[in-house]
């Protein structure tokens, strides 16, 4: 594999994570998906790996690295499990990253350190059941009493949020009126266990079962007004800034899903024998084979890209939206590929890659839909100017 001008410091990672990946994770990935389990102690391994805080400084407990570190560790869970991988993801993305951009000095020491070193979780309060890719629908408030932030209201489809190890959640909530009329959102910080808020764990899901996703409920939450983070009337903002740093995760997970089932396609295709010779000597599954493996190149350096374009203080947010867009979008297409290659195998649970099929599909829906992407990116190149 060409190693895109990667340093050896991210070699070294790479390898790390991928054999940690091989070694802890395959064996029990199918079994926790099975039983839609959260393993706590394979988080708190990653933790102790380092693999929550990456880009945050090491002054606050993090590993001080950048962002196309942060994308290879993600690839290389997803190679082998969407769930492991997703709690990387959002434990970095959704969960740390807005008290580490957005906090005061106070709340990032109270923190960060744990959640660097994988000690809690941290979630992202956002999505509201009438508020997907409309936040400006959520209807979960919070009005300020005595010093207080009362917080009523409810959130669904929120990742780390009821493991025995989630910790807090930054909750966005509409905090009042500006001037000309439109909605004041903010975001505050609520820890799990806050009398008045209710963590309910979500299950029946297709995909990402052994993730942890819940349902949250706010009845007259109350938490200190210190809590706020950043500045009142700052969490629209606060939640794009997340969501395109985001992207860059859940491309990641496109991406190394998406080389984890080429891979699984490839070996079975050498395998499996029909008419007396492998079926990857034959052009229908090599052409597949072909097809998905440049794809996948390519996928790799639009990635790639925006990450460098994030580490440098460049402009990210149309490559971001670009590569969580087509990196999803080509997982679809690989593991569509990959079952067929596999035949009726391919439909069976004891197979690896019926469990990359179903979890592609959240991909294309989590973080902004692919339809918001397109929207994003058609601003980006100003079709609307």
């Amino acid at each position: 594999m060409y190693d895109f001008g990667l340093t050896e410091e991210q070699k070294l990672l790479r390898q790390n994570v991928r054999e940690f990946a091989e070694k802890e994770i395959l064996p029990v990935a199918q079994e926790l998906d099975e039983t839609e389990t959260f393993s706590v102690e394979l988080t708190k391994k990653m933790g102790s790996m380092g693999l929550f805080g990456i880009v945050v400084p090491q002054e606050y407990g993090g590993a001080g690295m950048d962002y196309l570190s942060y994308a290879i560790v993600v690839e290389e869970i997803a190679r082998i499990d969407g769930s492991q991988a997703a709690t990387v993801a959002a434990g970095n993305s959704l969960g740390i990253g807005p008290i580490y951009y957005f906090g005061n000095e106070k709340q990032k020491q109270e923190w960060l350190p744990r959640l660097c070193k994988g000690e809690i979780l941290a979630s992202f309060g956002l999505t509201e059941p009438e508020a997907g890719s409309d936040a400006g629908a959520s209807k979960t408030t919070a009005r300020l009493e005595h010093g207080q932030w009362v917080i009523n209201g409810s959130k669904i489809f929120i990742t780390n949020s009821t493991s025995p190890m989630a910790g807090v959640c930054t909750v966005q909530a509409i905090t009042g009126k500006r001037d000309n009329g439109k909605k004041e959102v903010s975001c505050i910080l609520v820890p799990n266990g806050t009398p008045g808020f209710t963590a309910k764990k979500m299950t029946r899901k297709m995909m990402w079962r052994a993730s942890d996703t819940g349902e949250l409920y706010f009845d007259d939450c109350k938490v200190p007004e210190e809590n706020l983070l950043g500045k009142r009337g700052e969490g629209f903002h606060q939640m794009l800034s997340t969501l395109d740093n985001g992207r860059l995760a859940i491309a990641a997970m496109g991406l190394g899903g998406a080389q984890g089932a080429y891979e699984l396609a490839l070996k079975y295709a050498k395998q499996r024998k029909q008419f007396g010779q492998p079926i990857s000597t034959f052009q229908a599954i090599a052409f597949k084979l072909a097809q998905m493996a440049t794809e996948i190149e390519a996928a790799r350096n639009l990635l790639y890209k925006a990450c460098k374009l994030k580490d440098a203080g460049l402009p990210f947010s149309k490559h971001a939206a670009m590569a969580k867009l087509y990196c999803s979008e080509v997982m679809g297409r690989v593991v569509d590929q990959a079952v067929q290659i596999h035949g009726g195998y391919g439909l069976m649970k004891e197979y690896n890659v019926e469990r990359f099929y179903r979890d592609y599909k959240l991909l294309t829906i989590g973080e902004g839909t692919s339809e918001i992407q397109k929207i994003v990116i058609s601003r980006q190149i100003g079709c609307y100017e």
